[in-house]
C-alpha cells in the first residue's frame, strides 16, 4: 500500500513539475515546462487551436474563429499536425492545423512578441518545433514567442475567381491567429501591443502584404523580412484558374464549370492533395511559387488583397511599420544544384532555355519581352558563348540567376519601393558560413556558404538540419548575435543595446537609399555601403521594369 501511495505521489509531482496550466476566455489550456539553449526554465503551449478545422463546407474559405472549448481543458502539450504536405510520415499531417505553439518564460509578464511565419514556398513546412521552429535559441532572450501554422497548397491558396475558391484562404489564416494573438496573448505573458513578425521566405512574402492588406493593420508593429517579398518578378492576377484546374484533373474532378470543379475537390479526401503534390508543378518543382496570391473579387467575403500590391504600395496607401530586411550571399544555389545534378531538367534548361527560364525565374512568358529577357539573362550570367549547362562549372553563374530571379529582384524591389515610402528599415547581407546549412556538397559534406534558410539555424534549433548547440559550440556567437539584434528589435524597434556585450559594438544605420547602406553578418558586423550585387539586379530593372501606376 505504502508503494502505491509513494508512486501515486510521484506521478502527482512530476505532472507539476513538467506541466502548467493557464486561463483563457477560450478555457483552460495545460501546456508543459521545457528548457532553452542555455539551462532557462520555459513554458510550452503547442498545437492550440486559433481557427475551426477548415474541413468540408470550410475548405478552401476564410477561416473561421475557433470556438470556446470549456469546461473542458486543452492539452497543448505536444505540437499538432502540420497542415497537408508531403512528408515522411503522414500520420503527422492533417486538415486539423490551424495551430499555433506559444513559448514563455512568465505567464504574468509583458513581454515582447515575436511571431514567427515560416518559410516552405506556401505548399510545405510548418511552425511545429520537432523540425523546423524549436524555440530553444529564442527563449535564452525576455520575449514569448509564437509559431504558427497556415494552410498550404491547393488546400490554402485555390483561386478560382468565385464565391467558393476566392483565394489566398492560408493567408486569411495567418490574419486569423494574429487576431488570436492580440486577444489571448496576455495571458501568456506577452503584450498584445508589441507584436514583431518573423517571417522567412513565403513568411518573409506575407508580412510585406500583411502590410498592404485591410485584414491585418494593427495587429502587429514591425517586421523582420528574411530572404523574400511580395515584389519579385511574378504579375499578381484576379485568379489562378490553370493551377486549380491542374488540381482538379490530378484528382478527375471537372473543369468545365468552376462551381463544380470547387465542390468536387471539397469532398476528396486530404490525402488525394498529398499524393497529387508532384504532378502540381512542371517539372522538377518548378516553378518555385507554383501556387499564386491573389487579388480578390467581392463575393462578400473579408478580402485579403483588394487591389495589385504594386498598386498599393506606390499610393503609399498602407500600414507603415519599422522593418528589417536582408538575403543570404548565396540564396538559391540550393536550387540550381539539384537542378544541374537532374539530367531531364538539365536538358530542359539546354535545349529550350526560352521557354524553361521564366518558369524557374518567375516572370512572364510566351511574349516578346520575355523571350527577349531570356535571351539577355542567359548573356549576362553565363557569358557570350552561352556554352552548355553543365554540373559542376555551371553551378555558381546558375545558381546567381536563380537566386536574384526567385529571391534577389524582390528584395530589391522592396527595399526601392518601401524607402520611396519613407519606412524605416534596417538593411543586411548574411555571409556566415557554418558547419551546418540547408545545402551541403554530398561528395564532401562541406558547406558551400549561406543559402536560403541557412540565418534560421541561429534564430531556431533546426532539427530538420543540425543539433542544438551549445555554448562551447562555434555556432554559439551568431545565435547569441542574432537572437540578441532580433530581440532589441522587436522590443524597440531598434537593434542596438550599448549595454549588452555581444551587440554593444553594433553600427547598423537605418537604410539610405542614397548610400544604399547595410550590415553584413559574418565572423564580424561590418556596417558598408554601395549596396551588393546592383549590376545584376540593374539587369533585370532594364529587362522586366516595375509596373506603373
Amino acid at each position: 500500500m505504502n508503494k502505491i501511495f509513494l508512486l501515486c505521489a510521484v506521478v502527482f509531482y512530476l505532472s507539476v513539475a513538467f506541466s502548467i496550466e493557464i486561463d483563457t476566455e477560450l478555457g483552460r489550456i495545460r501546456g508543459t515546462n521545457l528548457t532553452s539553449r542555455l539551462g532557462l526554465r520555459v513554458h510550452a503551449f503547442r498545437g492550440i487551436r486559433y481557427a475551426e478545422p477548415p474541413l468540408g463546407p470550410l475548405r478552401f474559405l476564410n477561416p473561421k474563429p475557433v470556438e470556446a472549448w470549456s469546461p473542458d481543458t486543452f492539452d497543448a502539450s505536444e505540437d499538432g499536425p502540420m497542415c497537408p504536405q508531403p512528408w515522411d510520415n503522414l500520420t503527422d499531417v492533417s486538415e486539423d492545423c490551424l495551430r499555433l505553439n506559444v513559448y514563455t518564460k512568465n505567464v504574468t509578464g509583458r513581454l515582447p512578441v515575436i511571431v514567427f511565419l515560416h518559410p516552405g514556398g506556401f505548399y510545405v513546412f510548418s511552425g511545429q518545433s520537432k523540425y523546423l521552429a524549436g524555440p530553444e535559441h529564442f527563449m535564452d532572450r525576455d520575449c514569448v514567442l509564437v509559431a504558427l501554422n497556415y494552410r498550404l497548397g491547393s488546400l490554402g491558396f485555390l483561386a478560382t475567381g468565385t464565391a467558393q475558391a476566392p483565394g489566398n484562404a492560408g493567408l486569411k489564416d495567418q490574419v486569423m491567429a494574429l487576431r488570436w494573438i492580440r486577444q489571448h496573448i496576455h495571458r501568456f505573458g506577452g503584450d498584445p501591443k508589441s507584436v514583431t513578425l518573423l517571417g522567412y521566405s513565403a513568411g518573409s512574402v506575407s508580412i510585406g502584404l500583411h502590410m498592404l492588406s485591410p485584414m491585418s493593420k494593427g495587429l502587429f508593429h514591425r517586421g523582420i523580412c528574411m530572404s523574400a517579398s511580395p515584389f519579385g518578378p511574378p504579375k499578381y492576377e484576379q485568379t489562378d484558374l490553370k493551377v486549380a484546374q491542374r488540381q482538379a484533373k490530378l484528382l478527375n474532378c471537372t473543369i468545365e464549370s468552376a462551381d463544380e470543379m470547387v465542390q468536387c475537390l471539397r469532398e476528396k479526401p486530404m490525402l488525394d492533395f498529398v499524393h497529387s503534390y508532384n504532378g502540381m508543378f512542371e517539372f522538377g518543382w518548378n516553378p518555385i511559387l507554383n501556387w499564386r496570391l491573389v487579388i480578390e473579387s467581392d463575393f462578400g467575403q473579408e478580402r485579403f488583397l483588394l487591389e495589385d500590391p504594386f498598386k498599393t504600395v506606390m499610393r503609399g496607401d498602407f500600414y507603415k511599420v519599422p522593418l528589417i530586411t536582408g538575403i543570404t550571399e548565396f540564396e538559391f544555389l540550393s536550387g540550381a544544384f539539384f537542378d544541374l545534378r537532374n539530367t531531364s531538367i538539365v536538358s530542359k534548361l539546354n535545349n529550350d532555355w526560352e521557354h524553361v527560364a521564366p518558369i524557374v525565374l518567375l516572370y512572364e512568358r510566351d511574349t516578346d519581352q520575355s523571350r527577349v529577357a531570356s535571351r539577355v539573362l542567359r548573356e549576362k550570367y553565363f557569358g557570350q558563348g552561352n556554352s552548355t549547362l553543365e554540373y559542376p562549372k555551371s553551378l555558381m553563374p546558375l545558381g546567381r540567376v536563380y537566386s536574384d530571379g526567385v529571391i534577389g529582384v524582390g528584395y530589391h524591389r522592396f527595399l526601392h519601393l518601401m524607402a520611396n515610402q519613407n519606412v524605416p528599415m534596417y538593411n543586411y547581407h548574411f555571409r556566415y558560413k557554418g558547419r551546418y546549412s540547408f545545402l551541403k556538397n554530398p561528395d564532401t559534406n562541406e558547406t558551400y556558404g549561406a543559402v536560403h534558410h541557412d540565418e534560421l539555424l541561429y534564430l531556431f534549433h533546426v532539427k530538420l538540419v543540425s543539433p542544438l548547440f551549445k555554448k562551447e559550440d562555434p555556432e554559439n556567437f551568431m545565435i547569441e548575435r542574432l537572437t540578441r539584434m532580433w530581440f532589441e528589435f522587436a522590443k524597440t524597434g531598434n537593434p542596438h543595446n550599448k549595454n549588452d556585450e555581444y551587440i554593444k559594438d553594433l553600427n547598423w544605420p537605418l537604410y539610405d537609399p542614397k548610400n544604399k547602406s547595410y550590415l553584413e553578418i559574418n565572423l564580424n558586423l561590418k556596417t558598408k555601403t554601395g549596396g551588393f550585387n546592383q549590376e545584376r539586379y540593374q539587369i533585370w530593372d532594364e529587362l522586366l521594369p516595375l509596373p506603373h501606376y
